[in-house]
């Protein structure tokens, strides 16, 4: 299993880098950021837009600059570092967003950590818990919950209405492109799709109401 710096080489500048502290994998930080937040405050940083509508259930700690826009949930244990964004409707629950991370509008991010500037497209599902309940586990190896969405590495992005399935880690600069599922191990610098064909057939003239 790879390690933290192979998907993430900018934890030093992160607002909360203590999260990082005695993490030598990915999967590691989320219950971090559980122990770490228990009984603390809600942070909310600097020129931070939190829109009407948007719901936050600390608690959560939020850099300088972010948008939280109209209708999003934020739900507990989540840490958002500086220069994000998290779209209209969209629901982020214990994940990580590292600097200049964004989340699109009507996306779920549950259980997950997003590195620097990585993008996840409108739609998208991060699928956080297995059918039938056990341990999400990568390549064998058990990742410490039955609760757990996907590691998504620096610069990477998850197109629009794509999902990822519990336990996926994808290294940094990887592309999973539009209406995509994704799972496992996908290394870095890759790009990643279904390779679905269109098809198109012939329809009668129905003039619908």
């Amino acid at each position: 299993m790879e390690k933290l710096t192979y998907f993430f080489s900018y934890t030093d500048n992160f607002p909360f880098s203590n999260v990082f502290y005695d993490c030598d994998y990915p999967w590691q930080i989320l219950a971090r950021a559980k122990e770490l937040m228990q009984g603390a405050e809600n942070i909310i940083g600097e020129n931070t837009n939190i829109h009407p509508g948007a719901e936050i259930t600390g608690p959560v700690w939020i850099g300088a600059n972010c948008e939280i826009g109209h209708g999003a949930l934020i739900r507990p244990y989540t840490i958002i570092g500086d220069n994000c964004s998290v779209g209209h409707g969209s629901e982020v629950k214990h994940s990580i967003l590292m600097n200049g991370a964004k989340v699109s509008s009507l996306a779920f991010v549950g259980d997950s950590v997003l590195g620097k500037s990585a993008r996840v497209g409108s739609g998208v599902i991060t699928a956080n818990r297995k059918f039938n309940q056990t341990d999400v586990k990568l390549n064998g190896e058990e990742l410490g919950s039955d609760f757990f969405g996907v590691i998504l590495g620096d610069y990477s992005r998850l197109g629009a209405n794509s999902v990822t399935l519990p336990g996926t880690h994808i290294g940094q600069y990887t592309w999973v492109f539009t209406l995509t599922t994704a799972s496992g191990f996908i290394p870095s610098y890759k790009r990643v799709s279904n390779n679905a064909q269109m098809v198109i057939t012939e329809n009668t003239k129905v003039e619908l109401k």
